[in-house]
């Protein structure tokens, strides 16, 4: 079924469903930190790959498991440090500032003009954001800006050792076994406010929904289709993530965006649209 459909529609369809999960995960940081919802996150999406990919069938190494550990880990940590930046800052803003992570690993591992100018790009964009359109003297906005950007750091590194888990052949199944990981060893942070997940039947469907919304039907829909984008549709598409998660912010959470935030939007989305012609920038991991 999913076949049929036009590529770019599933992507602009994942995208969406990935930043109405976090902005749905937004609406739980009255009930809890917002670790605790991003490991509830983590749990449901863990779960659901399991149960999809049941990746105890096959084989696995030791090398390969301390590989999927390590990916889950700084999935983990990214979409952590992701929930803790949004819980401060307007969603939109958060994800332009994180996209310096790919573009940064664009810029150092590709070839030609592209990156490099989408390196500039995205840092003027970083600028407009965080020192013009972000009030940095306010502590809480502050912390929100560092946040967003170690979330970019964390994608940096999430993109790196998803290269290696991709060159392996293990793909989505070390994505399960990972995220498995990734929740274990968050755990410790969380357990003690969880339960804040189950003390209604809308807290919990919120919960379920956060984690089937940025990651089940996301990683569904894109494996599904990612292989039949070309590098300039994979491009402008990719370069409309920002602004996806600017109007779900807009029309969702109600923030409305400052003049800088959109003069650094659109610096991003050109970034992100020149580090991903080359094809060597892959598609970020869902939110």
């Amino acid at each position: 079924m999913v076949g049929r459909v036009p590529a770019p529609l599933v992507f602009v369809v994942s995208a969406f469903s990935q930043y109405l999960g976090a902005g749905l995960a937004v609406s739980l940081f009255s009930l809890m930190p917002s670790t605790t919802v991003a490991w509830w996150r983590l749990v449901v999406g863990a779960t659901v790959l399991m149960a999809l990919r049941r990746p105890w069938c096959r084989s696995w190494t030791r090398k390969a498991l301390a590989l999927a550990a390590a990916f889950g880990t700084a999935t983990a940590t990214m979409n952590v440090i992701f929930y803790a930046a949004i819980s401060l800052l307007p969603l939109g803003t958060v994800v332009s500032l994180e996209f310096l992570g790919p573009v940064a690993v664009a810029a150092v591992t590709g070839r030609g003009w592209r990156p490099r100018c989408a390196a500039v790009l995205a840092l003027l964009g970083v600028v407009s954001i965080s020192g013009l359109g972000v009030d940095v003297g306010e502590p809480d906005q502050r912390t929100g800006v560092v946040l967003a950007l170690a979330a970019g750091a964390a994608w940096a590194a999430y993109i790196l050792l998803g290269r290696r888990v991709a060159s392996a052949g293990a793909g989505i199944d070390s994505l399960a076994v990972g995220m498995v990981f990734g929740a274990l060893v968050y755990a410790p942070f969380a357990v003690g406010t969880a339960a804040g997940a189950l003390t209604s039947v809308r807290s919990a469907a919120m919960a379920l929904g956060v984690g089937l919304l940025s990651t089940a039907v996301p990683y569904g829909l894109e494996q599904a289709v990612l292989k039949r984008l070309g590098t300039d549709t994979f491009a402008l598409l990719s370069s409309l993530m920002p602004a996806t998660s600017m109007l779900v912010g807009v029309a969702v959470l109600g923030q409305l965006p400052s003049g800088w935030e959109l003069t650094g939007l659109v610096l991003v989305s050109v970034a992100v649209a020149l580090a991903s012609a080359d094809g060597r920038t892959p598609r970020p991991a869902s939110r």
